[in-house]
């Protein structure tokens, strides 16, 4: 599992950094890579390559689109660790954006990682019809946006010393990290010009793996160290965030996050072995919080 994150993680990384390498220089190039190199695993780009791999798509077109998946993944976390939204001066083992630079160059540096990821998805070097080019982007926008990423962050803040409903908790974890997989998972049939329906049967899975991702990130701030978490832990119970581990309680939770994968698996159970990798990545996303 680890070689096969790893080739994926260093084939994204290197296609950015040769795409980033041929535009011309400014002095946000630096801190946009700051935040985009940061050591993450590329999970999300693994997923697409999963879910890829069900469909037997090319490699290096999924490793492009995962790419401007990974930008906007990049912008979303330079914003959430601002002062004004969860205020963390650490990520990923080292200072965040806004400590390293400044607030104002962390906010235009993950603005332009956000609009990066259109650039890549309309440039030549993705080889495909322009109509499936406008798809993608119409989808991963959807996901970006007041009904993905921005939105779902609004309720996390909105929702902070409040008693909330496991609804309402579920709605913005999908949201806030949920919307962002479901396009890992729609991306392939899209690629394939499968039917609206089919589409939204995968992006239904990619909102599942997204919530497990969530709860996986919520157990290790709850009972993880700063090391494995590479930030500050246990920071969710003191700001008062609505988890699904404040409403359900440690153990509770993890039996959701088992259930989840339970649920996701039987969705995959069509796909034979061909789910293989699929089915490991989601047990290696919880296995993060043990």
């Amino acid at each position: 599992m680890k070689e096969k994150i790893d080739k994926i993680a260093k084939d994204t990384n290197l296609f950015l950094k040769t795409f980033i390498d041929k535009q011309k220089k400014s002095d946000l190039i630096v801190p946009m890579q700051y935040g985009l190199f940061s050591g993450g695993k590329k999970i999300r780009s693994k997923i697409l390559i999963d879910v890829g791999s069900l469909f037997n798509l090319n490699y290096k077109i999924l490793i492009i689109i995962g790419a401007a998946i990974e930008c906007i993944h990049a912008y979303s976390l330079i914003h959430d660790d601002l002062p004004c939204m969860d205020n963390d001066a650490i990520r990923r083992g080292k200072p965040s954006t806004h400590v390293k630079f400044g607030e104002s160059t962390a906010v235009l540096a993950g603005n332009s990682l956000l609009t990066m990821a259109f650039e890549i998805l309309s440039h030549k070097k993705l080889n495909i019809s322009e109509k499936i080019k406008i798809n993608l982007i119409n989808k991963i926008s959807e996901s970006s946006g007041h009904l993905g990423i921005a939105g779902g962050q609004y309720l996390d803040l909105d929702f902070e010393h409040k008693k909330v409903s496991k609804k309402k908790i579920i709605e913005m974890e999908v949201k806030k990290t949920g919307k962002l997989f479901s396009f890992c998972c729609a991306a392939p049939l899209i690629l394939k010009n499968k039917n609206k329906r089919q589409i939204e049967k995968f992006e239904n899975i990619g909102a599942d793996i997204g919530l497990l991702f969530q709860v996986a990130d919520d157990l290790i701030d709850y009972k993880g160290t700063t090391k494995l978490a590479g930030k500050k832990t246990r920071k969710d119970k003191k700001r008062g965030k609505a988890t699904l581990i404040s409403l359900l309680g440690y153990k509770n939770t993890i039996k959701y996050a088992n259930n989840l994968i339970n649920k996701i698996n039987s969705r995959l159970k069509m796909f034979g072995p061909k789910s293989k990798n699929l089915s490991e990545t989601l047990n290696y996303i919880l296995d993060r919080s043990r």
